[in-house]
């Protein structure tokens, strides 16, 4: 089987002693290609170029989420085709690795690795669902390129979190699950003046869910980890369902506390529950409005402000060997 690998060589957990291990693991048993990242984009380039040439079988991402996301989206840049595309393979490398982890990978490189080339050998694969966010444009947004996510993408409070971690790695901090809690309880200090969500829940033939303050989508479960332990957002939420989604209208020092009191001690049969928590399950279809541009991200990774983003689920959209 033809693969390509491609590196991120700032990858948060591998040294470069590790990343040799894992290609030459690798490349006992395939015909490896190594390409290592060099920019931000470039793993999009890498895998739209893959999934082009007509030979790559396997396209397999050494990096954190990501990393991954870049991958699938070089991937699909034409659109979600299966049976066409090189399938995907992932070696976490980051310092969460919700994807990998929630394909059932050890959250260690080698360990991963291992576990890769024992799903090749046998033929293990499964084709799963993804999330696709677009932008509005008969809104004052100016609208979002058209992106795949993998496990989850928020609008509001949590890609506020995001935003502050991402501002606090560019001045080289370290990317730790305590760095992660001070940026929550920051962006709690900034939001809890707020008397009332700005963020407007709409999908056909359904009443929208109004006055939300923080509005969290996901494709699949757990939502994020702390650790080792996994936080459940969507409890329900799956791989081979389409879109979850978790509103919430109220973040006073109450209601944060309740709410992450029962994210952090959340499983996959209970998640965050409440007369100012809106769950919604399977849905293909549906858009967030909001009143004024707020924090956005897909992945983990903050994209900016948006007043509007469109979101689909789409099952059976890529194949993956784990």
């Amino acid at each position: 089987m033809r693969a390509l690998l491609v590196v991120n060589p700032v990858a948060t957990t591998t040294s470069l002693r590790t990343r040799e291990v894992i290609t030459h693991a690798l490349a006992s048993d395939l015909k490896l290609d190594v390409a290592t990242t060099e920019s931000r984009g470039h793993a999009r380039e890498l895998a739209r170029l893959a999934a082009q040439n007509g030979e790559t079988e396997l396209v397999i991402g050494l990096g954190g989420d990501g990393t991954v996301n870049e991958i699938v989206n070089g991937l699909l840049h034409q659109g979600p085709d299966p049976e066409r595309l090189p399938r995907l393979a992932v070696v976490p490398g980051g310092s969460t690795n919700v994807f990998a982890r929630a394909l059932g990978l050890p959250n260690h490189a080698v360990e991963a690795t291992g576990v890769l080339l024992d799903a090749i050998e046998s033929g293990r694969e499964r084709t799963i669902g993804l999330g696709l966010a677009s932008g509005v444009p008969e809104t004052d947004d100016a609208g979002v390129r058209p992106r795949w996510f993998t496990f989850c993408a928020g609008l509001g409070f949590d890609a506020g979190v995001v935003g502050r971690v991402e501002q606090k790695r560019e001045l080289g901090r370290r990317s730790t699950h305590a760095l992660y809690v001070r940026q929550v309880l920051k962006q709690f200090a900034k939001e809890q003046h707020r008397s009332r969500g700005t963020i407007r829940l709409e999908r056909e033939g359904h009443e929208p869910v109004e006055d939300l303050v923080a509005s969290i989508v996901c494709n699949t479960a757990p939502w994020t980890y702390l650790g080792n332990r996994p936080v459940y957002a969507a409890p329900r939420a799956s791989f081979d369902t389409a879109l979850d989604v978790l509103g919430l209208s109220r973040l006073t020092p109450l209601a944060m506390s309740r709410y992450g009191t029962q994210l952090l001690t959340s499983s996959p049969e209970r998640g965050p529950r409440g007369k100012h928590a809106v769950t919604l399950h399977d849905v293909s279809d549906f858009t967030l409005h909001s009143q004024v541009p707020l924090p956005f991200q897909m992945d983990g990774d903050h994209l900016g402000v948006r007043n509007s983003v469109n979101f689909t689920g789409v099952r059976r959209a890529l194949r993956v060997i784990a």
